[in-house]
């Protein structure tokens, strides 16, 4: 390797190493204030906070590597071009191509790890990060609750005033609210001087142990008037148990940047697997369900006996006139109910098929993402390294600009990409890859005008015809003055 490609590597490797470390502790901070509910104020030791970071920082790579790889690229180049390195290189005969050809190896080589990363650690950690988040109050069933203040766990709202004993178990003066299913007041009060939190890690159930209570329950009567006659029913207690499911406590919300399945956590060969799983099902099911309400309406039948029926014969223009009126009423009646019952059933099913089309859809974008995140780092090094070249500018001034805005509408188009696609509003290879598409021109041009020593905007050929017009004003004005 020749003097001027270890320079040029190891310039660019200790600005990617330093952009990358701080963009992954700044969206590391991000994840942590997203989750802030799940780790504020649960007693987590610093293990388990430890383990939910490392179970999530996997999940940020995607977004780390290209952002790293444009910003450690427009500002190597930028300082080489700033610097007249790059005039010295090509007073030598060194082009840019040929300069960059050693990052290029580079980035090919990290392109290959990005895709092995996101096909084998990422998979691997998503499984890991939601295993761990939904078990992580079995593994320590006091973090659910919290001293102080009410704590929706459950279809209970539960406050305790202290906790004692090694993990928190131990409870004293306990207030439980019951949520009632018709969404309306808590109607169900329950007061307990102690209480013990028991629980399994192999089980989603979280028992909880009561000592020395009671329980309020409202009634409503028929008459409203009979109110104040009834206001509620009061019952003690030495021990009751309470079973509390915790499978809902962790459950990913689909509105944030998370899981919202299972498709994360498959590499290539278990998504296609699964694909071709769900595609045949989908089929099936469209085929079972078309033979289903053919048979409910009867084409098949007509179909096959329509011919024999005309040949015997000949049918009046008006069938219900050959009934009478009761029978006419009758006849009515079943078909629109049957009409009713057929439309509703199609319009179910056609809501569960757009269901599985969702999921076959986000499984889809999910094996695309795999390849999107190792083009994308060619993408965004022959976006930054010309453009570095061409505004000649580095440090992290202008660089760091330039870099916001060309990843801001890398992802806000394959963000917007993804969701349309899973809507079905494109296919999910062209919403995983248009990002790629649009931005792909602009990495030629940069390059075709960086290699030719233009630059990115001629601004003479937007200026010179704006003052031009303005000589031509200032010229028909002047005699005018003068002759006043």
């Amino acid at each position: 390797m020749k003097i001027l490609d270890k320079y040029l590597l190891k310039t660019f490797l200790l600005t990617f190493t330093t952009v990358f470390v701080i963009l992954f502790f700044i969206f590391i901070l991000q994840t942590v204030w997203l989750f802030i509910s799940e780790l504020a104020g649960k007693d987590l030791d610093l293990i388990l906070v430890v383990k939910f970071l490392l179970f999530s920082m996997p999940r940020i790579i995607p977004l780390v590597l290209p952002l790293s790889v444009l910003l450690a690229s427009i500002m190597t180049f930028g300082n080489l071009a700033e610097n007249y390195e790059f005039a010295a290189m090509k007073s030598s005969g060194i082009s840019l191509q040929r300069a960059m050809r050693v990052l290029i190896i580079f980035i090919f080589v990290l392109s290959i790890v990005a895709f092995w990363f996101a096909n084998n650690v990422i998979p691997y950690a998503e499984y890991k990060f939601v295993n761990f988040r939904k078990n992580i109050a079995q593994a320590k069933p006091a973090m659910a609750i919290a001293e102080g203040q009410f704590n929706d766990v459950g279809t209970y709202n539960i406050k305790v005033n202290k906790k004692t004993g090694e993990n928190g178990n131990h409870l004293t003066g306990v207030t439980i609210h019951e949520k009632a299913n018709n969404m309306g007041e808590n109607k169900t009060v329950i007061k307990a001087k102690t209480g013990e939190l028991v629980s399994n890690e192999k089980s989603s159930i979280l028992k909880l142990v009561l000592n020395d209570g009671y329980y309020y329950q409202d009634v409503t009567p028929k008459k409203y008037e009979d109110r104040a006659k009834m206001p509620f029913i009061k019952g003690k207690f030495k021990t009751q148990i309470i079973n509390i499911d915790l499978s809902e406590l962790n459950k990913v919300d689909d509105s944030k940047e998370s899981i919202a399945g299972t498709n994360a956590m498959l590499n290539v060969n278990e998504l296609r697997y699964t694909l071709d799983s769900l595609s045949k099902n989908l089929d099936n099911e469209i085929v079972s369900f078309s033979e289903n309400i053919n048979q409910r309406v009867g084409i098949k039948k007509f179909h096959s006996d329509s011919k024999k029926d005309i040949k015997k014969k000949q049918l009046p223009n008006d069938l219900l006139s050959i009934y009478s009126n009761k029978d006419k009423l009758d006849i009515l009646k079943m078909a629109s109910s049957n009409i009713t019952s057929t439309i509703y059933s199609i319009e179910t099913t056609q809501k569960d098929l757009k269901d599985k089309q969702r999921d076959i859809n986000r499984h889809l974008t999910a094996l695309y993402e795999k390849f999107v995140i190792a083009f994308a780092c060619f993408l965004m090094f022959f976006i930054g390294a010309p453009l570095g070249a061409i505004i000649r500018k580095g440090g992290l001034g202008l660089p760091i600009v330039f870099a916001v805005l060309i990843f801001i509408t890398f992802h806000f188009i394959n963000t917007f990409g993804k969701r349309l696609s899973q809507e079905g509003g494109m296919t999910p290879f062209m919403g995983s890859w248009m990002s790629s598409f649009i931005l792909s021109p602009l990495a030629i041009l940069l390059t075709y005008r960086a290699t030719n020593d233009n630059g990115l905007i001629n601004f003479d050929a937007i200026t010179t015809p704006i003052s031009q017009l303005f000589q031509k004003i200032y010229e028909r004005f002047l005699p005018a003055q003068k002759q006043k």
